[in-house]
């Protein structure tokens, strides 16, 4: 299950849909909004995040590549639109046999959606300051880019 949305992430849901008889460990990765960002001028109040238009097909061969290789089960969501902090951004969950292969995963998983995701940032701080970021040297779409993909 993959999802790139603009509705809040639901950490249960995502536990529900690895779920496995068979899994004898799961392991998460809940990324959340925080209030402050090095990159950051300031206090961060929030984030707003734009997602391209093939962001849901991206996730899904994330997800497709790093399971295919691997006896698991992996949720993985990332939430666009405007985040508040506390927010969840993103939630990763994989199932697996054993915890040191669900971890790998999960790992494998996040790093590769941080990477590969066209999906950016724009952090903007109490005093209303702001700030892209994203993959590389790609920026975000200007005015009609899409903020929600499935």
């Amino acid at each position: 299950m993959t999802s790139v949305s603009d509705a809040p992430l639901d950490v249960a849901h995502h536990l529900a849909l690895v779920g496995d008889p068979g899994a004898g460990a799961v392991a998460t990765f809940i990324g959340q909004v925080r209030d402050h960002d090095p990159e950051a001028s300031g206090t961060v109040a929030r984030l707003e995040y734009e997602a391209h238009p093939d962001a849901g097909a991206t996730l899904r061969a994330i997800a497709a590549r790093v399971a295919g290789t691997h006896p698991v089960r992996v949720a993985v969501s990332h939430r666009v639109g405007d985040l508040s902090v506390g927010d969840l951004a993103v939630v990763v969950a994989v199932a697996s046999a054993h915890r040191d292969l669900a971890f790998t995963v999960c790992r494998e998983v996040i790093e590769a959606v941080k990477t590969d995701l066209p999906i950016w940032k724009r952090q903007v701080t109490t005093d209303g300051h702001g700030t892209w970021t994203g993959i590389g040297d790609v920026q975000p779409p200007a005015n009609g880019g899409s903020t929600s993909a499935s």
